[in-house]
């Protein structure tokens, strides 16, 4: 690492969820991701409003979940790109 590059560090995958959990978009922008954190909270607040059509009661559990997932995902797919740009080899590539 020459002086020119800022430091990279790994993501924690479990934060990242847990994160998300707590507020759908949260883990997309620890992992770095702020205009996708920024969609999943706006799509989710819409989502919220879609309650009063009742196709909120569906669509804001789904996007819930699916956002910890994404964060979770996203974050070991970080990390993984990391460690191949390091030249470290941590196992198989998780996708």
């Amino acid at each position: 690492m020459n002086g020119s590059q800022a430091p990279v560090f790994y993501k924690n995958p479990g934060l990242a969820a847990v994160l998300s959990f707590f507020w759908t978009g949260l883990g997309q922008i620890y992992n770095g991701q702020i205009a996708k954190g920024v969609g999943f909270i706006i799509i989710y607040g819409v989502s919220w409003l879609l309650m009063l059509l009742i196709i909120g009661f569906i669509t804001t559990p789904i996007l819930w979940i699916y956002g910890m997932w994404d964060a979770y995902k996203s974050a070991e797919r970080i990390n993984w790109e990391i460690s191949q740009r390091a030249g470290s080899n941590p196992g198989p590539a998780v996708h």
